[in-house]
């Protein structure tokens, strides 16, 4: 007979499976057109949050020890729970930000709420994952979502364009990574993530020439998920053609829990090849750092300006992996903390921007905004500083110990790498700041009444001006997580 597996690590993942499939159903019965559908609408996203809550305090009862299951291919650490909070977290933020904006352009569908509840779901397995059909399995879940979500605007040709394009490029690199999976399965006769960590052990890091492929198409598809240079064609077109608060969520909880899952399998399975994988993360890291600077400098399109910011963010993140250490690690997970906070700051400002009730997206649109919503101005304000990395705000301490765990492991080059690029891309970002502040303003913006985009934005506003007077909750659990890793 065979063993029941254990299912308390798992607890989080089968209870928001459970609550997406009863509010699917719940939905259904509750759409019968016109009005209604914007009160099934309204429901749904309601107790997605809810559940999405929850979720956070179960995975929160997890934080003890490492806790595999289902035979050794689902695993719960601390590590996990880290970014598991941060994924649901920017989920639920992306759900209450999108509130109005789907009543005012007729997207107020219930299946918004529960498509993303399923994308949680893949990501919240992705980073769990301890074997490679594991990962591959949660991977899709969260893409056949989001290709959904990317095209949720029917009517509008930039939105199904988008949803194409992320549909098509994404199917390429999913390929990609099931095609390197199949190579070091062929090459070592196991997709488990503890016989592989082992085995390269074994052979003190030296491996076949296949197996070395294998992890170069893994990186592929894993840099194309983190919308990593060369792989990161995609973002700028479907930034801007997805609806905005559907942008929001895709700059932060799929970036973070694809980070998360790109940290897992290189410093886990193949932690011991970490000299053949190196120099790439590193290639990559630069080479997203550099587009991310200068290809920002002329978009007039927010939105595009973000997605290029976004490819920038994912290169500094991606430092503290090439570093490989636990002080790398623990460098990456305190800056998508704090990149959770400053894009959703920065996404729901976006929001604010409608003229004659509809939306803008051009930067000049932004011109002499303080002078009619000066708190808005402030909260911007701030969120670019702290996006540019100017002390004291939250985004110059992100930087600081990424670069510094870069420093502490002689990757000087790379270090000074992001540092420069780092004052390159402070440009793009000071430029918005001025025109707030220094040009004319030609026709003001609508006043916003929308109360939740006010409670996120002084939120997520607070935590990144006020970041360095109480540091120690963030750091401490990004340490905790980090060790957790290796210790596995």
């Amino acid at each position: 007979m065979a063993e029941i597996p254990n299912i308390i690590p798992a607890l989080p993942e089968m209870f928001l499976a459970s609550v997406a499939m009863a509010l699917l159903m719940l939905g259904v019965f509750h759409k019968t057109g016109g009005i209604n559908d914007i009160k099934a609408s309204r429901l749904i996203s309601l107790l997605s949050i809810v559940a999405l809550l929850l979720a956070v305090l179960l995975v929160s009862t997890l934080s003890g020890g490492r806790l595999p299951t289902f035979a050794n291919m689902f695993v719960s650490d601390t590590f996990a729970v880290y970014c598991k909070i941060l994924v649901l977290a920017g989920s639920a933020l992306a759900i209450i930000i999108s509130y109005g904006f789907l009543e005012r352009h007729d997207m107020a569908r219930f299946e918004y709420s529960i498509l993303i509840l399923f994308a949680t779901l893949g990501m919240m397995m992705m980073i769990s994952a301890n074997d490679l059909i594991s990962l591959y399995v949660g991977l899709e879940l969260q893409s056949l979502s989001l290709y959904v979500i990317a095209s949720f605007q029917r009517d509008d040709t930039r939105s199904t364009e988008a949803g194409l394009k992320y549909f098509v490029l994404g199917a390429v690199a999913s390929g990609m990574l099931l095609y390197g999976s199949s190579l070091v399965y062929g090459f070592t006769g196991t997709t488990n993530f503890d016989q592989l960590a082992n085995l390269f052990d074994a052979h003190h890091g030296e491996t076949s020439i296949g197996v070395i492929f294998g992890i170069v198409f893994i990186l592929a598809g894993l840099a194309f998920k983190v919308s990593a240079v060369p792989f990161h064609m995609w973002t700028p077109d479907v930034y801007e053609g997805a609806p905005t608060p559907v942008t929001a969520f895709f700059s932060v909880a799929p970036k973070i829990a694809a980070m998360a899952l790109f940290i897992r399998v290189m410093v886990g399975p193949f932690g011991g090849l970490v000299g053949e994988w190196q120099q790439i993360v590193i290639f990559i890291s630069m080479a997203s750092m550099a587009l991310g600077a200068f290809a920002a400098i002329n978009q007039t399109n927010i939105k595009r300006l973000m997605a290029y910011s976004s490819i920038g963010h994912a290169g500094y993140a991606l430092i503290g992996l090439a570093v490989g250490t636990e002080a790398g690690i623990q460098s990456v997970l305190i800056y998508l903390s704090i990149y959770l906070m400053m894009n959703i700051g920065v996404f729901t400002c976006i929001l604010y921007m409608r003229r004659d009730g509809h939306m803008v997206e051009n930067i000049k649109d932004l011109a002499g905004m303080n002078r009619t919503h000066p708190m808005l101005a402030l909260a911007l304000t701030i969120l670019m500083f702290s996006m540019a990395g100017i002390p004291p705000f939250a985004g110059f301490f992100g930087k600081f110990y990424i670069f510094v765990s870069a420093i502490e492991a002689h990757l000087y080059t790379l270090a000074i790498f992001g540092v420069l690029s780092s004052v390159v891309a402070a440009f793009y970002y000071l430029r918005i700041v001025q025109l707030v502040y220094f040009e004319d303003l030609e026709e003001a913006l609508d006043k916003s009444a929308a109360p939740e985009l006010a409670i996120v934005l002084t939120g997520t506003g607070l935590f990144v001006a006020f970041f360095f007077v109480y540091p120690t909750p963030i750091l401490s659990a990004a340490a905790a997580a980090a060790a957790s890793l290796f210790a596995g």
